[in-house]
């Protein structure tokens, strides 16, 4: 065999073996849901702030009171979501997870590197 016709060969099995892995996955994952998931809030300690799954809004201290809006202010520093630690608070299911900050921060303190493993909070 060639060299061009062994890579060409190559490419085929390679274009085959991937395009039958990528429509055999037919899942959706979404955390708009609150029964696909078992927890309503995200806790960040680095900020000590929540962001609520459920009402997509965050939860945070603003001039001494617990503020929730669908953004953090710009003083935050562009935190979202999607980036840095944040913890999934599973212990938890009321309207007000802030009441809980002090053992939250006891559990999770602030990491100067920004990331930590996954964890989630969950009762003792």
């Amino acid at each position: 065999m060639k060299p061009i016709e062994k890579v060409l060969f190559l490419m085929f099995i390679f274009t085959c073996y991937f395009s039958n892995a990528q429509t055999s996955n037919n899942q959706q994952y979404s955390l708009s849901n609150e029964k696909s998931t078992d927890f309503r809030y995200f806790y960040f300690p680095n900020i000590e702030a929540y962001f609520d799954t459920q009402e997509k809004v965050y939860l945070y201290k603003d001039n001494g009171e617990w503020t929730e809006a669908e953004e953090l202010p710009k003083n935050y520093g562009g935190y979202s979501l999607y980036n840095k630690s944040r913890v999934a608070i599973t212990d938890y299911k009321g309207e007000e997870p802030y009441l809980l900050l002090q053992v939250h921060k006891k559990r999770f303190p602030y990491n100067s590197k920004g990331r930590f493993p996954v964890q989630t909070a969950e009762s003792d």
